[in-house]
């Protein structure tokens, strides 16, 4: 059994290690819960992994399996690859916004006969106390922008930030792993970063930046959900994107347990 894991996600991670045997970070061993699942007894006998990296990152974290950097070079190119080195399994654990790399996922796996499951997180869920503005695109969160707010957090990763780079008469506070690149807001300060951020983290930036609005992602799970908690405590707005929706007719689960029933059945 061969499975191809498009990654970029801490999902994508969770499971290359599960089927691999080893913990998340990357150490030899068995029997190492990953995500609430016991590696021990859902391994599958002699799985090869395979985790795709997009190679947006110069130094990703590091992951169990053989790993790719690189894009494929569309669907066709996907489609090669999947006969080239016998895929049996297809899992698209990439980011929510992964549009294009989801696309061609589906169209490889209808043109191969290969499997394709899609594992996405859960996204967010407004609450009490909760200030939120739904957009429905990077565009829209823009216009949204200067009527909410001054002094903005950006969230949207580095390459979304050309998106609000018309935007004037705000102060934008945009949190990057790596430099982005232009064009960016006239008035933006770069904060080169990389997350977990912890709630004390964020109710830091937002105080000590004089911080007035959020806007992010709706990329959903715990890991980057503290600056959401932040906010509500200190009644600032958040603005929040919608995911778009996974292509119909496609197998879908939210974690990574599901994903693991799902490849049992292969």
């Amino acid at each position: 059994m061969h499975v191809l894991i498009l990654g970029g996600t801490t999902e994508a991670r969770e499971l290359a290690a599960a089927l691999s045997g080893v913990p998340v970070d990357g150490a030899r061993g068995s029997g190492v819960p990953v995500n609430g699942v016991p590696v021990s007894g859902v391994r599958v006998n002699g799985v090869q992994v395979t985790i795709s990296l997009a190679g947006r990152v110069s130094r990703p974290a590091a992951h169990a399996g053989d790993v790719r950097v690189g894009g494929f070079g569309g669907a066709a190119g996907l489609a090669a690859w999947l006969r080239e080195h016998r895929v049996t399994a297809l899992v698209d654990a990439t980011h929510p916004f992964a549009v294009r790399i989801t696309r061609n996922a589906v169209a490889a796996a209808a043109e191969t006969g290969v499997p394709l499951l899609v594992l996405r997180r859960d996204g967010w869920t407004a609450g009490p106390g909760d200030r939120w503005h739904d957009a429905g695109s990077l565009a829209e969160a823009a216009e949204l922008v200067p009527r909410l707010g001054r002094r903005v957090l950006l969230t949207t990763g580095r390459l979304e930030l050309a998106a609000f780079a018309h935007v004037t008469g705000v102060h934008f506070v945009a949190r990057s792993v790596e430099p982005p690149e232009p064009p960016l807001p006239a008035d933006c300060d770069v904060l080169l970063t990389r997350g977990p951020f912890t709630l004390d983290d964020e109710r830091r930036l937002l105080r000590d930046r004089r911080l007035d609005l959020v806007v992010t992602k709706d990329s959903g799970g715990a890991a980057t959900a503290a600056k959401l908690v932040a906010a509500r405590e200190a009644e600032v707005p958040v603005i929040v994107v919608r995911r778009p929706p996974v292509p119909s007719g496609v197998p879908v689960v939210g974690d990574v347990g599901g994903a693991l029933d799902w490849l049992r059945g292969w």
